[in-house]
């Protein structure tokens, strides 16, 4: 069985339905992964998808907020969810295809302006999501399954724009670094894409804030897909859309795709 998965922050699945259907008819992946939806789980425009194919849905939602959801061409069942850090956000989401994978669907927080959590909970919240992800990934060792998602931080040097200057910006610093890298030791995740792209600078998210994102190129790469390492070798083709990014009204996120072979 042969997959092509995608994941992608949509930043509201209803405000951007149009560009999630031109994704769905131009690169037809078998699997799309969605965060921010921001939008309860009956308001997200299904009708829409299915009419491209993806029959089959779990999410969770919030009005407003957060918000994560699985859209696929393959039958999948519901497989949970966590709250980690105990936020009452809807942050994660599991689902298991018929052969046994399970996806893990995530979006860590974002954690606020300053790298601080003395005087930024939101900050704070961040490291306590990491720090249970990783015992979770500890206590319940994950077996053929696929991390994907907003991870909120872009742990390589080469996965920024400039690794000194981001030192100290949110993303970056060198404790959020240590508390994803902690996440996936604790799971021995496989990072899929810089298995598959080993070298060099690579980017899947540019501020709104630069009005010529595409030239001054001052990217992170946030997005990210993870396996364990009894199917991590099965996987191959991982790329990010940077096209998309340059869409009407985008999202400031680009889709990130892998092909597994199981």
């Amino acid at each position: 069985m042969s997959f092509t998965l995608a994941t992608w922050n949509i930043n509201s699945v209803r405000l951007r339905a149009d560009l999630v259907s031109r994704l769905l008819a131009d690169e037809a992946p078998d699997i799309l992964c969605l965060q921010e939806c921001k939008s309860p789980v009956d308001k997200i425009p299904h009708d829409i998808f299915k009419a491209r194919g993806y029959t089959h849905m779990v999410a969770r939602g919030q009005k407003g907020y957060n918000g994560v959801a699985i859209l696929s061409k393959l039958p999948l069942e519901d497989a949970g969810d966590q709250d980690f850090a105990r936020l009452g956000h809807a942050r994660h989401i599991a689902a298991k295809l018929e052969n046994g994978v399970t996806i893990h669907n995530f979006y860590v927080p974002a954690g606020g302006d300053k790298p601080d959590r003395e005087i930024n909970e939101k900050f704070g919240q961040k490291l306590d999501y990491l720090t249970e992800m990783r015992d979770w990934f500890h206590a319940e060792k994950p077996e053929k399954a696929i991390l994907v998602g907003d991870l909120n931080i872009a742990p390589r040097e080469d996965d920024v724009w400039n690794h000194k200057q981001l030192l100290k910006i949110v993303s970056h610093t060198p404790v959020e670094v240590e508390h994803l890298g902690a996440a996936q030791d604790a799971g021995k995740w496989v990072d899929i894409t810089r298995q598959d792209i080993p070298e060099g600078l690579l980017y899947s998210w540019w501020s709104y804030r630069s009005p010529d994102w595409d030239t001054a190129d001052k990217g992170r790469r946030l997005d990210h897909i993870w396996a364990t390492p009894d199917i991590s070798n099965a996987a191959h083709g991982s790329r990010i859309l940077r096209d998309v990014r340059g869409w009407e009204k985008p999202s400031d996120h680009a889709p990130v795709f892998a092909t597994f072979d199981l």
